[in-house]
């Protein structure tokens, strides 16, 4: 018995030593303390236009400058992706994330036009010079990643910046692919069943009020045509085999139309990543890396 579990115990050592190995460390371990400015986080209202956004600003530990996230949840944002924006902060970026005007209480009222707004607001403020000496970011590394929804909002802000280092896609919503299914009675039921219980934590908005917004502005919320006008810079897409990983292969391929050096994979998992959260957080820090070598 004793045998067995020194084995076991060996054969657990083996198996941690070999994932610090595989696994970028910012994911899995926690950074040297740096006691005279140490990581740290803030919470604030930003405003935006008729409301405002409830948003948090994790910064990373040390002098910097650090280069810096603006990362964006979905609609409505039931996985907010915090534990990506942990181990950017572990590797040295500060992350800025937020909730878009109408939702989870932030003031004003939900619209994607609106959210895309906000983001663009959102830019604008981690541009202010006295944003960059607050929180001690580089203005020459600034990042943007969007999950699902927040990856359109994501590339549509990046597109209009060319300011921004790269972009970073993480199983993005095509709303101009959901605007053309309205036209079948098919493409109207799904997105019923998905839209009615994602409203609860949206303010000032209904089902009809975005199937007409998204009908009405299909060309405006057409994610290729985002993409491929952000043009050749860094840029990576994730998609989700069991989510809309095939929205993301083509949204690769327009991506590597212009820029060939586009990284675009697929991972066998759900739209949220739920048995996948290391592999994308490591997917993304190393991807970070790229852009701005990490700080030891």
């Amino acid at each position: 018995m004793r045998k067995m579990t020194a084995l076991a115990a060996v054969l657990l050592t083996l198996s941690a030593a070999q994932a610090k190995e595989t696994v970028h460390r910012a994911v899995i371990s926690d950074p040297v303390v740096d006691k005279s400015i140490p990581a740290d986080m803030s919470a604030f209202v930003l405003p935006a236009g008729d409301g405002a956004m409830n948003a948090v600003m994790y910064t990373a530990s040390g002098r910097g400058p650090h280069p810096t996230l603006l990362l964006l949840h979905g609609f409505p944002g039931n996985e907010q992706n915090l534990d990506l924006a942990q181990a950017a902060r572990r590797d040295g970026w500060n992350v800025l994330t937020l909730h878009y005007r109408g939702s989870w209480g932030s003031p004003g009222r939900f619209s994607l036009t609106n959210a895309a707004q906000d983001a663009h607001t959102a830019l604008t403020f981690l541009h202010d010079p006295a944003t960059q000496a607050k929180y001690r970011i580089d203005p020459k590394a600034i990042a943007v990643a969007g999950h699902s929804m927040g990856g359109f909002m994501a590339a549509d802000a990046a597109a209009d910046d060319p300011a921004i280092a790269g972009l970073f896609l993480i199983d993005p919503w095509d709303i101009s692919e959901t605007a053309a299914s309205l036209a079948t009675k098919e493409g109207q039921a799904a997105w019923l069943a998905e839209a009615t219980g994602d409203l609860p934590p949206l303010a000032g908005t209904s089902v009809d009020a975005l199937s007409q917004e998204m009908t009405a502005n299909a060309a405006r919320f057409d994610l290729s045509a985002r993409v491929i006008a952000f043009g050749q810079r860094p840029f990576s897409i994730v998609g989700a085999e069991r989510g809309i990983g095939a929205t993301a292969r083509r949204i690769g391929g327009a991506a590597q139309s212009v820029w060939p050096a586009a990284q675009v994979q697929v991972m066998p998992t759900d739209h949220s990543f739920s048995d996948h959260r290391i592999a994308l957080a490591d997917v993304l820090v190393r991807w970070l890396d790229s852009i701005s070598p990490s700080i030891p």
